[in-house]
């Protein structure tokens, strides 16, 4: 198994959920920065890797299965040119190199709302990058769009706590359409992936974030 992206709250998660799956049996995390965390795990690797020049490391990709769990903000990243470097080309070279390698069966961490006709920047940045993977023949592409994400991110982010304790206040009257709406931890989505993976069918799937709720709680 591959994790791009293992050092995001979802990518964390995923890779100790991978970890402690008896039928898992290595799983590479590569990333932009050296990991210490799972030093002591013989089952991990993470390799520092360059994705604006990803074909340098396609044999770290010779896998069964790629999850794609990258990610910033627009705050965190500076500008839109650098977003769109993370969160979409980032995301495009995973794929492109993964596919070459072999891997047939890839996991996408999007957003609720993704689309191109949305006003959000980042919305329609993560709707390309849902394109740019399904664009590829891969046996089956599964789209996570998750909610606001719950869990320890090990950062300060003062307006997004704002936001997940209004969400949390809000969730029991979010029915119907809005139950997608509702904040996610960021484990549950892991644990979603992670059980679609055991399964992936052919295809392209979509699962927005009350249906994550359920595959992953």
């Amino acid at each position: 198994m591959v994790v791009a992206g293992a050092t995001g709250l979802v990518g964390g998660h995923l890779v100790s959920i991978l970890d402690g799956d008896p039928t898992v049996a290595s799983v590479v995390a590569p990333g932009r920065r050296g990991l210490d965390a799972w030093a002591d795990r013989p089952k991990i690797t993470a390799p520092v890797v360059d994705f604006a020049d990803l074909g340098r490391s396609q044999d770290l990709f010779l896998a069964d299965q790629l999850f794609i769990c990258l990610g910033t903000t627009l705050k965190k990243a500076g500008s839109k040119a650098a977003f769109r470097a993370v969160d979409l080309e980032a995301v495009r070279a995973s794929a492109t190199v993964a596919f070459a390698a072999g891997i047939r069966d890839v996991f996408l961490v999007s957003s609720v709302g993704a689309s191109h006709r949305a006003r959000s920047f980042y919305l329609q940045v993560k709707q390309e990058a849902e394109e740019a993977v399904a664009a590829l023949p891969f046996r089956s592409v599964h789209v996570f769009r998750p909610s606001v994400l719950t869990g320890s991110r090990g950062e300060s982010r003062p307006a997004e706590r704002l936001g997940i304790a209004v969400g949390t206040l809000l969730a029991p009257l979010m029915v119907g359409p809005a139950r997608r709406y509702r904040p996610i931890a960021a484990r549950t989505v892991a644990q979603a992936m992670a059980r679609a993976a055991a399964d992936p069918g052919r295809g392209r799937r979509t699962w927005e974030s009350e249906e994550i709720a359920a595959l992953g709680g």
